[in-house]
């Protein structure tokens, strides 16, 4: 019986961690002003493309897509390289490549916030070496 308690407290701190890891994660993701930034520009870009695509009649075909693969670069082009590992086509099914770009667009977002948190952690404990060192 005693054990069944430390493992439900087990259970529930591991729980309480994986909460903690998640909201890290999603602050890291989406509450920093470079993610914020740069998933700002995706979704302008999404808009546009969007827009482009079902309003604009075009003579010849439109580049407007291209964008979205740049903002998305280079990391989009890993999904590529695994799609073609697996068999698919480079172009693949189209809801393959749209979750391969979300996909991307929240990995850098994440990579822009764990990087914005390196510089101003990085930052702090350089003042307080200093500060330290001279006392």
């Amino acid at each position: 019986m005693d054990t069944s308690t430390t493992h439900g407290e087990q259970t529930m701190h591991g729980t309480g961690t994986y909460q903690q890891h998640l909201r890290t994660l999603a602050r890291l993701t989406f509450g920093n002003a470079a993610s914020v930034i740069y998933l700002g520009a995706v979704l302008a870009t999404a808009v546009f493309v969007t827009v482009d695509t079902l309003f604009v009649a075009h003579q010849d075909a439109s580049f407007a897509g291209v964008w979205l693969f740049f903002l998305a670069a280079p990391t989009v082009f890993v999904f590529f390289v695994g799609e073609s590992l697996w068999g698919t086509d480079t172009a693949g099914p189209a809801w393959l490549t749209c979750v391969a770009l979300v996909v991307s667009v929240l990995v850098q977002a994440l990579a822009l916030g764990w990087f914005a948190r390196l510089l101003r952690r990085g930052g702090r404990s350089r003042s307080v070496r200093s500060r330290g060192a001279a006392a």
